[in-house]
């Protein structure tokens, strides 16, 4: 790890005192090229005191799972099967004896545990869940109304466990409503037709990204550093589908228990350019991608219809109140996007400039929240304040003017955000 971040650092701009390229954030913390396999990194909240008078009475959120491991069984197994077979016709070198071992032992963790939600995935839910208890107690008292509601996976209800079981810890006679149900999938887990098509195999798209791939990944350097039979390679390895093979064990080893090094395994050029493939991925389709003409926008339109019904509703009572919602990486990047969180709605045409001005591991790292905090003041009845946190940091709303950042009056945030449905 220490020889990888000081290769990339001589490759890239050397870190300065000022605010870091996207580039050299990458090269300060290679775990930030696993993209949204990025842990969680945070471990307090912004909570910039209210307006005189203004106190919390509702707190909304939307919550990607936590850590989870790779999202099947055979995202290891097929590598350890080719490696075993390799050394049993002595076609490993020393390089690739040492990668099996290290696979091995990461084994013994994920062995039937493909798509679940890991130890490190709970710990994240139980910290958010308990810095928002501590700074809005107001809001998770006694009498307060809580719902929960989470996708049908499990990593998803495991992270609504997590979050809810943390919260009744801190106050047990809190009462929460949760559920998991296909009546709640239609807002908590939506995409459109529209963009559906766009992402298929029949979207064009998808030649694009081939293209840009092949510029990018090039694995026949490491079958040469891992196998040392040439025939053995030529007959059973497919270079570059190694090179993700390997990628994904580096990406996501940062989500487990065992926390084993596979990046020495990978140059820095090899990681930078699979970190900007898959990140391209995802911008594309699903974020504000200039050629999709806001088509992957408009799956947040659900879910952000509910958190304003939601939060119509909870003005409308005197008791305080919370809506909880726990899903995917997908939902969690429209949703930022057409909330226009800065940094999360930028715009961009061109795949080589993706990284430049949006970058996954920063709007949906594991974990990965969106929370609006509502306040209210006796004395203004008519006036409700809302701030809007992205992964517990307090972000400003690009095409919302407000003098009292980081709150917003809520009626012009909800004119805001209907005006495009």
């Amino acid at each position: 790890m220490k020889k990888l971040i000081i290769a990339l650092s001589l490759i890239f701009t050397g870190l300065t005192a000022s605010a870091l390229t996207p580039r050299e954030e990458l090269a300060a913390d290679p775990n930030k090229t696993g993209a949204v396999y990025f842990a969680y990194p945070q471990t307090d909240a912004d909570n910039t005191p209210a307006p005189k008078g203004f106190k919390p009475f509702h707190f909304s959120h939307y919550g990607r799972h936590g850590s989870r491991y790779l999202i099947g069984d055979n995202d290891y197994r097929w590598i350890a099967d080719l490696l075993h077979k390799a050394d049993r016709e002595n076609a490993l070198t020393a390089e690739g004896r040492d990668l099996m071992t290290r696979l091995d032992s990461l084994m013994v963790e994920t062995a039937g545990r493909g798509g679940d939600l890991s130890p490190l995935g709970r710990r994240q839910h139980r910290g958010i869940a308990e810095r928002a208890y501590r700074n809005y107690p107001e809001i998770f008292a006694d009498n307060s109304r809580i719902t929960a509601r989470s996708t049908l996976v499990p990593r998803c209800i495991l992270s609504m466990a997590s979050f809810t079981e943390r919260l009744k810890e801190q106050n047990p006679r809190l009462v929460i409503d949760m559920e998991s149900s296909n009546r709640y999938m239609p807002y908590l887990c939506h995409s459109t037709r529209e963009s559906d098509e766009f992402n298929s195999d029949r979207g064009w798209w998808n030649e694009v990204y081939r293209k840009f791939e092949r510029e990018k990944v090039d694995g026949s350097r490491i079958v040469g550093e891992i196998f040392n039979n040439k025939q053995f390679a030529e007959r059973y390895v497919d270079p570059d589908k190694f090179l993700w093979g390997v990628y994904w064990l580096a990406s996501d080893a940062q989500n487990t228990e065992g926390l084993i090094d596979f990046y020495k395994f990978l140059t820095p050029d090899e990681l930078l350019g699979m970190y900007e493939c898959f990140n391209a991925r995802f911008y594309a389709q699903h974020a504000n991608y200039a050629p999709a003409e806001g088509k992957h926008l408009k799956n947040a339109d659900n879910l952000l219809t509910n958190i304003i019904e939601t939060a119509d509703a909870a003005i409308a009572e005197s008791n305080p109140s919370a809506a909880l919602r726990f899903g995917h990486d997908g939902n969690v990047v429209p949703l930022v996007a057409r909330m226009h969180i800065a940094g999360c709605d930028t715009v961009i045409a061109d795949q080589h400039d993706f990284y430049k001005g949006w970058n996954s591991w920063q709007v949906t790292p594991m974990g990965a929240n969106i929370q609006i905090v509502f306040y209210r003041n006796p004395k203004q009845p008519d006036r409700i304040l809302a701030k809007v946190l992205h992964n517990e940091r307090e972000v400003r709303i690009n095409g919302v003017k407000t003098d009292i950042w980081p709150y917003y009056d809520w009626a012009d945030l909800r004119q805001f955000w209907l005006r495009d449905m």
